[in-house]
């Protein structure tokens, strides 16, 4: 199946990265963001609006910070005249609400909406391994197939309604979450009684308290002093936040959510726009 043309709205760490595989993959991007044409990658044809881009692109790709934004830009591309644009690939992290309430919003436009948000970070964006929770009709989710298939090589449908691959996205990064402020603070009690940062490490990968924070985040940014994985301690606060009213809504169990929660806004507060991982120089001062 061909697409008319690809439009990615939103060139961030995430955007910038996943507009770039688009291109690499062959497809004609139609790149805005409202910030300028800075980030929009070789190969893609930048435009002022949103409308232009709705008009160019039969698929559109959201890629923005939250959904009060997703929101906003859907109801500008439909405002758009002359609109080609008949499909939404969004890949923000929206909460499962907003991800209704966009899907709805469209819907009634006549533009399908597919809820499509990803996990892996810029780096896995880059390597194409990023993993792509997609949720929507299986007319919808055929259609926009080969923009998918662009984004990255890692893809999973998870269901048919809109704010179902939403919440599979908030139980992964409540979980990615805790795993690092947990392991943040076990290295923290074991640095404090003399052991070596990169022997913890080591023996922890290779245990039962293994995580991605001790494969991942540590090895590479907390071990290296790197703290550049790209995603921001405040996004990550949003995220778990919306984890936590998703779970309210559905009368679930969120005991250590709310605990996860306290940490990361006490981060987020202290360090506002810090990478994510310098959770650990965080928890260490603590």
């Amino acid at each position: 199946m061909t697409v008319p043309g690809v439009g990615i709205i939103g060139l961030g760490n995430m955007g910038g990265a996943l507009a770039a595989n688009l291109v690499d993959a062959g497809l004609a991007v139609v790149a805005h963001d409202a910030l300028g044409p800075e980030r929009a990658p070789e190969g893609s044809t930048y435009v002022a609006s949103v409308a232009e881009v709705a008009r160019r692109a039969g698929v559109v790709v959201f890629s923005l910070p939250d959904g009060k934004a997703s929101e906003q830009v859907a109801r500008e591309l439909l405002a758009a005249e002359g609109r080609c644009a008949r499909h939404v690939v969004d890949t923000s992290t929206v909460g499962v609400t907003a991800a209704r309430t966009i899907g709805a919003l469209l819907g009634e436009g006549g533009v399908g909406y597919v809820d499509a948000p990803v996990s892996g970070g810029p780096a896995g964006a880059r390597a194409r391994t990023l993993a792509v929770m997609y949720a929507g009709s299986r007319d919808a989710c055929a259609e926009v197939e080969p923009v998918l298939a662009g984004l990255s090589d890692r893809r999973f449908r998870v269901g048919e309604r809109p704010g179902m691959a939403q919440a599979l996205k908030l139980a992964n990064n409540f979980l990615s979450a805790t795993a690092l402020a947990a392991t943040s603070e076990a290295v923290a009690f074991g640095r404090s009684v003399g052991l070596d940062l990169e022997t913890m490490l080591t023996v922890l990968d290779s245990a039962s308290g293994r995580n991605t924070a001790t494969s991942d985040k540590f090895p590479n940014h907390v071990l290296t002093g790197r703290y550049a994985s790209g995603f921001s301690n405040s996004l990550m606060t949003k995220d778990v936040q919306l984890y936590l009213n998703a779970v309210g809504e559905q009368g679930g169990p969120s005991w250590i959510g709310a605990v996860t929660a306290g940490v990361w806004e006490r981060f987020a507060d202290a360090e506002p726009g810090a990478d994510f991982t310098r959770i650990y120089p965080f928890v260490e001062g603590s």
